[in-house]
């Protein structure tokens, strides 16, 4: 899928709270980041290429390795503030990485605000965002005073790679393997063909679903591709309050930001003059799921399938627009379209490059947006002794399209970061502002629903009380005489010199009135 116009690389940032020791920082890239031997490993294509015409992919140790070229200082252009630090990602996102060497780079901000900010690009051959987040786990610690890092013992994995998959997708996977190694000459098999078959109706319904979808509509956010890209991201949402709004609905953080980031497409669409095709109009966001078992730390490579989700950018009313989101997402969350696409995804990695590019074509046709969401550490971690304190990162726009949504939660915050292709959206920041706008509506809505719960609630609550005082009286009258024992009554007296009969209040020797008095 790499193309001069669209590379796959992954962007990111990490800003930190205290300055970085440049020494440290190496020290830790060297013992804690390649020990992974992809990043000392660059892409390489190799002969004989596959049966049905592929050169194949091949990974290989750089004779000429130098860390020097792939962690690198830089400086930003005042003022240093996130406008700067955008216009860097931004530059480097749209610029290509090396093919003979490593497919990875860090640049650090030595200086920005108190702290300093790391950009990170890597190439999306080496890892999907579930691996690549437990690599930047790796390089971490829980605690600033945590001592220099020192090379880990170098783990071996004998067991099958496929063993992080789920039993049916171990299946897709070798019955592409095998397709690969033997060719169509595969498909003559009868045993083969069976196999097929047992991926069973649903599979065959999944596919021709994705082969027969009708493109996506023409829109502001789609067209033809340049080089200039641009980054954006938003300021920190509490993540308690964004699953507060999720309630509305029963919906889930993913829900509600996607439900958010639909609304935000329909204002960019409205103010930027295409406000009749806004009107009722619904495009379809690319979607990646994450194949991987949870029960098993992630080995590098890509293990994730995809579904498209249709989103309801045309709906005006934010939470009619969230439960139709929520609804989407639980139908396809049960289908086997993420299995079968990923089969296809290892088809197509073995075909002739011109049938790759048709391929590559008829899927971005398909949709308009790349979405996905990756969950970070939920605690605070250091890097080179430094508090992290945000990490953003931005997808690449696969397949020929021209828009990336990124969500990512840490430490009980979540950020959203808009990539977009400069020339169809020179501003992706509009549209992270039309998020928070439409995040807003969304989080107004859920308060009103509470303030309407409480206020239905609260006849009932007052007349428990009520009954609730009614038998904590009967429980402290006396049996014999029915007097109202004295230590559960208000120790105050009436202004004629009576005694008062009211209840004290928990925990005090007053009623309520003449608390207020003593």
């Amino acid at each position: 899928m790499e193309d001069p116009a669209n590379t796959m690389m992954i962007t990111g940032i990490m800003v930190f709270g205290a300055r970085i020791d440049w020494k440290r920082l190496r020290a830790t890239i060297e013992n804690r980041l390649l020990c992974f031997e992809r990043f000392r490993q660059r892409a390489a294509r190799s002969v004989p290429s596959s049966p049905l015409g592929a050169p194949r992919a091949a990974w290989e140790d750089d004779p000429h390795f130098d860390l020097d070229w792939h962690l690198k200082r830089a400086a930003l252009p005042p003022p240093v503030n996130q406008a700067a630090l955008q216009n860097a990602a931004s530059e480097l996102m749209s610029t290509q990485l090396d093919f003979s060497r490593p497919l990875w780079q860090m640049h650090l901000v030595e200086r920005y605000g108190k702290g300093s900010a790391l950009i990170v690009r890597l190439h999306h051959c080496i890892a999907d965002g579930i691996a690549l987040v437990h690599v930047l786990l790796s390089l971490t610690d829980k605690t600033p005073d945590a001592p220099w890092p020192a090379a880990p013992p170098q783990e071996t994995r004998n067991a099958d790679p496929t063993d992080e998959f789920s039993p049916q997708v171990r299946s897709v996977i070798r019955l592409t393997q095998r397709l690969g190694r033997e060719g169509l000459a595969a498909l003559d098999d009868p045993a083969y063909r069976e196999k097929l078959a047992r991926l069973g109706a649903e599979s065959a319904l999944a596919l021709g679903r994705f082969v027969f979808r009708w493109p996506d509509p023409k829109t502001l956010f789609k067209g033809k591709l340049g080089p200039s890209k641009r980054a954006a991201w938003s300021k920190p949402l509490p993540l308690q309050q964004v699953k507060a709004v999720g309630r509305l609905v029963g919906g889930t953080v993913n829900d509600v930001l996607l439900a958010a980031v639909a609304g935000a497409m329909g204002r960019y669409m409205r103010e930027h003059g295409d406000a009749q095709r806004a009107d009722g109009v619904q495009i379809r966001a690319v979607v990646p799921v994450n194949l991987r078992s949870l029960k098993v730390t992630p080995d590098l490579g890509n293990k994730f399938g995809l579904v498209f989700l249709t989103l309801p950018v045309g709906l005006a009313d934010p939470v009619e627009r969230l439960r139709e989101v929520k609804r989407r997402m639980d139908e396809i969350k049960s289908t086997p379209e993420p299995v079968v696409v990923f089969g296809l995804m290892n088809l197509m990695g073995m075909v002739p490059s011109e049938i790759q590019d048709i391929a590559v074509d008829i899927f971005g046709a398909k949709g308009t947006a790349v979405m996905t969401n990756v969950a970070g550490p939920k605690k605070q971690l250091y890097l080179a002794g430094a508090p992290l304190d945000m990490m953003m990162f931005w997808v690449p726009q696969s397949g020929r399209l021209g828009m990336g949504v990124s969500i990512l939660s840490y430490a009980g915050r979540v950020w959203l970061g808009i990539a977009t292709d400069e020339g169809l959206v020179p501003d992706p920041e509009s549209i992270v502002q039309a998020c928070h706008a439409e995040f807003s509506s969304l989080s107004k809505a859920a308060q009103k629903k509470i303030e309407r719960r409480n206020k239905a609630a609260r006849p009932m609550i007052k007349a428990v009380d009520v009954a609730m005082g009614t038998v904590d009286e009967l429980l402290r009258k006396d049996g014999k005489t029915g007097a109202v024992q004295p230590s559960t009554v208000c120790q105050a007296k009436t202004r004629a010199g009576q005694p008062c009969k009211n209840r004290a209040r928990p925990g005090v020797e007053f009623c309520r009135v003449h608390q207020k008095r003593e």
